[in-house]
Parts: structure tokens; C-alpha cells; sequence
């Protein structure tokens, strides 16, 4: 059995990981007190965020597993004020993990836009890579585009820190990718969140099951550590009439990832997990499918999860390389930059004129 910890920073994390308990716990009010978890591996986890006003509102999370770091109401999206809220409050939060036991694995959920998450993801993975020997993955949430120049700036400068980092790899999913998951804001935000969650779920099972074609945490290591530093995943699930081919397929396509990709081209290495009755499994469907992405991105690892009675199902990692839509963002996260660069030089200047003309006059009553 795995031990997996799982961390959520600022409201964003907070939220996937309150999805992530409802999936776990089955979604009942009380049932985080008496619920059965679905995990197989044992998981901890916690929600950190300096806005305790976040932290009151997740519904699935015990009160044990919120941690406020106290630094006045939030950080105001600015990731230098994070950075220094932080560095003081490093030792608390290191020492509340440690107070959860040793683990294999630690996954830390954040949006890449905010100012918690943003800025607190790449400084605690670091220091629990300096401190601890498990292997430690990002998962990043990448902004809808017009949220504004302060989360695409934020944006830009903490995948870089992350892509330049200590972890072992970073999932990014992107919201603009999966606006269409709602018909307006909260129901497209709530449905990105149970997206997450339900792959983590299915993640979390199969790396820590008995497989055929067996994929593990070494495997998953090697894909995620590929390319750029960056991973998304994909999903796709069938019918007892859908070949598993399409499955696959699905999977792979943009109705099924969590960032805009072509995995023939810009991915470097996979790892592709299949879950249902050995009936829906076709092993030369399999094989096609898995030899032709293989001839694209060099490496693809496979594991088989064989359920009597399931209905077939498959999940994906994808390493990122050269992505153009990678290369859109830091193109409109520097154009962001620089207006606000600006912008700041224009008042500058009109502070300046205005103080050369009030140089030398008083007021008069």
C-alpha cells in the first residue's frame, strides 16, 4: 500500500481538494466522518491558504486538514508578499507534514495564477525535496486568459520556476482549455474541479494495484520528468459496444485532455492505463493504438487493470515538449508584463510633472 499525501494551497488547491475528499468519501455531508475512503493507497491531506475565509468554506475537508497560515487576508495575487509569508512560515508547514508520517509520494495542487498557490507551490516543493526523499509532483492550474495581466504575469513566472525546479514533475491543467465544462463560471470551475478529482482517483488506484503490463511510480517518474517538466492528463471511457480503440483515441483528443496538445507531436513520453472486463480489452487494439503513439513520442509505458463487469476506461499521462500552446501563453504572459511595465512608467512620469509643477507654491486660502 502507497502512502500518499496530497496538499492543496490557496483557494483554487483548496477547492480541487475538497473535490478530490467528496470523490473519495462519496460526496456525503457527514460522510468525511464516517465514510469509507475509495482510495486504495492511504492518503493524507491538507489545505493550506493565508485566507482563512477559504478554508471555512470547503464542505468535504475535516477542520484538521485545514492549516491558516497567518499573514493578514490572503496575498492579494501578489507572489512576492507570498514568498515572504512563506519564508516565515516555512518550519510550520514542513513540520505539519511531518507530523502526517512518511509517504512515497506528495502531490501539491495549485492555481498558477493566484498569489498562495502561486507562490507558495514552487518554494514548498523545494523544501521538501531538500528535506525528504519521496518524490514530489505539481499540479498546476493555468488561468482562463481573461482574468487579467496580474494572473497571466503570475502565471508565466511560476511555470517557470516549476519547469526550472526540484520537482519530480508538474500536471498542468488549464481552464480556458475547459471553459466549456459550464455554462457559466462557477458550474465550469466545478466541473473542472470533480475532472481533476476523479482522474486523480483513478491515478492513485492504479499506481498502487497489481497490473497486467505493470506500470508503477518508477514508470510514472520517467514520463513525468520528461520534456519540459510538464504533464497533462487525458480520459476517456466507453461502453460494452465502444472498442477500446476508441477509447484510446479519446483519451488522446481534445475532448479528453486537460491542456490543448497534440500528443503525436508534441508529447515526449506517455504512460496509457486501461481499467475494465477482460472482454472489452482487445490485446491487438491495445497494441495498435499503443505502437502508434509510441512511433511518435519514443516511450510509452502500459498498464492493465482487469475488473469483471466494467465497461472500459482509460487514462493518460502525457510529458509535454514543444507546445505552441505553451509558447501562446509566455507570449501573452510577457505582452501582460510589459503593459503593466507601462503602465507603471506613465504614472511615474505624471507623478513626476506634478511634482516639479507644485515645486515652490503653497497652498492659498
Amino acid at each position: 500500500m502507497l502512502n500518499v499525501l496530497l496538499i492543496g494551497v490557496g483557494q483554487c488547491g483548496n477547492r480541487i481538494l475538497d473535490a478530490i475528499n467528496k470523490e473519495a468519501f462519496g460526496g456525503g455531508m457527514v460522510s468525511k466522518y464516517y465514510g469509507k475512503q475509495k482510495f486504495t493507497s492511504h492518503v493524507e491531506t491538507i489545505a493550506i491558504n493565508t485566507a482563512v475565509n477559504d478554508l471555512k468554506e470547503l464542505r468535504f475537508t475535516k477542520a484538521r486538514d485545514r492549516i491558516h497560515v497567518p499573514y493578514l487576508h490572503g496575498v492579494g495575487a501578489n507572489r512576492s508578499v507570498g514568498k515572504n509569508c512563506f519564508d516565515e512560515n516555512k518550519e510550520l508547514l514542513l513540520s505539519t507534514i511531518e507530523e502526517r508520517g512518511d509517504f512515497d509520494v506528495a502531490f501539491v495542487i495549485a492555481s498558477a495564477s493566484g498569489g498562495t498557490g502561486s507562490s507558495f507551490l514552487p518554494l514548498l516543493i523545494e523544501a521538501m525535496k531538500e528535506r525528504y526523499k519521496f518524490n514530489v509532483y505539481g499540479v498546476l492550474v493555468l488561468p482562463f486568459r481573461e482574468e487579467g495581466a496580474i494572473y497571466l504575469q503570475n502565471a508565466i513566472f511560476c511555470l517557470k520556476e516549476v519547469m526550472d525546479g526540484k520537482a519530480d514533475g508538474n500536471l498542468i491543467v488549464d481552464n480556458q482549455f475547459l471553459k466549456h465544462l459550464g455554462k457559466d463560471i462557477k458550474t465550469a470551475y466545478d466541473g473542472i474541479n470533480s475532472t481533476i478529482a476523479n482522474r486523480f482517483l483513478f491515478l492513485l488506484k492504479a499506481l498502487d494495484s497489481e497490473m497486467m503490463m505493470v506500470t508503477d511510480l518508477g514508470d510514472f517518474k520517467s514520463v513525468m520528468s520528461g520534456g519540459s517538466r510538464l504533464a497533462t492528463m487525458g480520459y476517456g471511457e466507453g461502453d460494452k459496444n465502444t472498442p477500446v480503440k476508441s477509447v484510446i483515441k479519446h483519451s488522446l483528443s481534445h475532448a479528453g485532455l486537460l491542456f490543448e496538445l497534440d500528443p503525436y507531436s508534441e508529447a515526449n513520453r506517455a504512460m496509457i492505463i486501461l481499467e475494465g472486463d477482460q472482454k472489452y480489452l482487445n490485446i491487438n487494439d491495445i497494441t495498435s493504438e499503443v505502437e502508434k503513439l509510441a512511433c511518435e513520442v519514443g516511450q510509452v509505458f502500459k498498464g492493465v487493470l482487469l475488473h469483471k463487469g466494467e465497461v472500459p476506461r482509460v487514462l493518460t499521462i502525457l510529458s509535454i515538449g514543444a507546445s505552441s500552446e505553451l509558447d501562446r501563453l509566455f507570449k501573452i504572459g510577457v505582452g501582460a508584463v510589459e503593459k503593466q511595465r507601462e503602465k507603471k512608467e506613465l504614472l511615474s512620469e505624471q507623478n513626476r510633472l506634478i511634482a516639479e509643477r507644485l515645486e515652490g507654491l503653497e497652498p492659498v486660502y
